[in-house]
């Protein structure tokens, strides 16, 4: 029933609706009955008045289920394109951790040790499966305190600067 913006007082009978002017049609039939045979016009429309509403409220509820199960499926294609893009970006940081540790490994073993033991599994654990224990950090830790010990061991003692 859109009107095209008009106001109702600018409503002419040539601009009605169709579904208005059959509704007045039947208004003005039914000013002609009285009080009890309009009462049973109208009982003996309930019965299917109720049917219809009965269909209205399946027919919605059966969209609003089709709406929840179409939202469903975009948020499980947006979470599966999420976890492909974690995976991608895992191995791209775990190929280039590992070959920054093959590069460095002839001048810096212990720098190499770094970059291929234990942090570059637990960045692969971090982004692929997207869990980290507080324990992977722990041996990260413990394993590049080492390195750098042996790292400060190995190397040979400065000459004083002058």
């Amino acid at each position: 029933m859109n009107r095209g913006g008009q106001l109702p007082a600018n409503w002419t009978p040539d601009d009605e609706d169709p579904i208005v002017s059959a509704g007045m049609q039947i208004a003005m039939q039914w000013r002609e009955l009285g009080a009890e045979q309009l009462k049973a016009a109208l009982s003996a429309m309930e019965p299917e008045l109720r049917r219809e509403h009965r269909q209205l409220m399946l027919r919605l509820q059966m969209q609003h289920e089709a709406e929840q199960r179409r939202h469903e499926e975009r948020r499980e294609q947006r979470a599966h394109k999420r976890q492909i893009t974690e995976v991608i970006v895992g191995a791209i940081l775990a190929l280039a951790m590992l070959g920054a540790g093959v590069y460095v490994a002839p001048r810096s073993w212990w720098l190499a040790t770094l970059l291929c033991g234990p942090s570059l599994l637990a960045l692969a654990k971090v982004f692929v499966l997207r869990r980290s224990d507080p324990d992977d950090m722990k041996y990260v830790s413990v394993v590049a305190r080492s390195a750098k010990n042996a790292a400060g061991e190995a190397q040979p003692p400065q000459p004083p600067a002058a």
